[in-house]
């Protein structure tokens, strides 16, 4: 059954069987968290694959920039998504046009929206929301780093 995840120990079980994760609305901008999140996870072994219209043509994380999700074509865990409250409709749609549907959409802090993460659930999807995944990842104690 899908849900909204909230407590530590969903957030860990999803992070530990975790390997791949589609980041929307990634930045080239290290002070940003839709860098550095991505940057962190990818430094502790997760696969990343970028989503953005801004940085078409580029590699980050050793991957393509891609344009939307629905141009991912292999499967991807979780779909972190890094855009704030005038997330498009069209994004959810997305989602919903991935080959390779994921288990959870991940809703950083500032960007969750409850109207999306009611679709997602009812279409059978996890949702977090309003929550860092980088900082769940360290507070379950799985980095690799310590």
């Amino acid at each position: 059954m899908s849900t909204h995840l909230h407590r530590a120990d969903q957030f860990k079980s999803l992070l530990a069987e975790t390997r791949t994760i589609a980041a929307v609305g990634v930045c080239c901008d290290p002070a940003c968290a839709a860098y550095y999140v991505p940057e962190y996870l990818y430094h502790e072994g997760f696969r990343i694959v970028p989503v953005s219209t801004k940085h078409l043509g580029m590699r980050m994380w050793g991957e393509p920039v891609r344009t939307t999700l629905a141009d991912i074509r292999e499967p991807v865990d979780v779909v972190c998504i890094f855009r704030g409250a005038g997330l498009p409709h069209q994004l959810i749609d997305d989602v919903f046009a991935m080959k390779y549907r994921p288990s959870t959409v991940w809703f950083p802090p500032g960007t969750e929206h409850a109207q999306f993460g009611a679709r997602l659930v009812a279409a059978g999807l996890d949702v977090v929301e309003d929550r860092c995944m980088a900082a769940e990842h360290k507070c379950a104690g799985l980095s690799v780093f310590g």
